[in-house]
């Protein structure tokens, strides 16, 4: 590696305060070289790098006339996410410095970067980049932005089935009632209890109860689409929201939820449960301002499913006559 400082013309300073016999090309060079940050110049339209101080030599090794992007980037044509676009006006005068962060993809290390145009020694405009590492910043406000993104998740997911719980079920659902009343698209909403569950616990015991509440959590997740929302609101209770959604293709869906349910064997301690459950089912109207309005309509559906017998699927007789 060459580490020989290039031999360069700076531009004069303009503080006249300080006399002539003070300042010098090596002067500035000694201060730059000493920076715990990158400094580098490179032509605007060339790309040229015209200085790069001892910090940068060190680890991108010399310029030797070669490209910004060649030194820096190892690449083989200029950055797409190169700023010299935004340090000069329409009038080819220099703009207020730009100042951004990014992770150098070559030593994969976080840089704050504050570029400027300012005007070279023969008149042209230039880049100025000033490149300071902070990695250990970063690297300290991406794992505390991935702690709050975790404990955020946990606060949205019911422990026990890994479905979204009551909380994310408002908060994702009313973001999906927003969207359909906006675009006037239909939406359905299926509210599932588990029929007997308190027989399950007090026959099997609680463990037999949580295993039953997996497999069955299991069986709604494979079924539904990404854009679906699924969340046990508590206990044995689901409720899945469904955009797009019109009444025959709703039924549909608690029609084949239930077969599968019928179907399901949850086996336990060598013991075989075989669980079923009871579905109402309401769809989206042009009244609907909450998502309470929809689930007190699909509670009041899934009441008379029970009251029929259980082990099946009610729609919501006074929103379908």
């Amino acid at each position: 590696m060459n580490s020989e400082i290039p031999s360069i013309n700076l531009p004069a300073l303009p503080d006249k305060s300080i006399p002539d016999s003070d300042i010098s090309a090596a002067g500035l060079q000694a201060v730059l070289d000493n920076l715990d940050a990158l400094v580098y110049v490179s032509d605007l339209e060339t790309h040229e790098l015209l200085y790069m101080n001892a910090f940068g030599r060190r680890i991108w090794g010399a310029i030797d006339g070669r490209k910004c992007w060649q030194v820096l980037q190892d690449g083989d044509g200029p950055c797409v996410f190169c700023t010299n676009h935004l340090l000069v006006s329409n009038e080819d005068s220099p703009k207020p410095p730009h100042v951004w962060e990014f992770q150098n993809q070559l030593d994969q290390r976080w840089y704050q970067c504050r570029d400027q145009a300012i005007r070279w020694t023969d008149g042209r405009l230039v880049r100025l980049e000033i490149a300071t590492d902070i990695t250990e910043r970063k690297q300290m406000e991406l794992a505390l932005q991935e702690a709050h993104e975790q404990a955020r998740a946990a606060a949205l997911t019911d422990e026990l089935t890994r479905l979204h719980n009551r909380r994310a079920f408002f908060e994702f659902g009313g973001q999906l009632l927003s969207q359909a009343r906006r675009h006037q698209s239909p939406m359905a909403l299926i509210m599932m209890d588990l029929d007997f569950f308190k027989r399950v616990n007090d026959t099997y015991g609680h463990d037999a109860g949580d295993e039953v509440l997996r497999q069955v959590s299991a069986v709604l997740l494979e079924r539904v689409r990404e854009s679906d929302i699924v969340a046990r609101m508590g206990g044995e209770e689901f409720a899945l929201l469904l955009p797009e959604t019109g009444t025959q293709k709703a039924r549909e869906l608690a029609e084949r939820l239930l077969d599968l349910l019928r179907s399901l064997a949850v086996v336990h301690r060598g013991h075989t449960i075989q669980p079923s459950a009871s579905f109402g089912i309401t769809t989206l109207t042009a009244w609907d301002q909450r998502l309470e309005d929809l689930l007190h309509r699909a509670d009041r559906a899934l009441y008379h499913a029970k009251e029929k017998g259980r082990s099946r699927v009610s729609m919501d007789t006074d929103h379908y006559g």
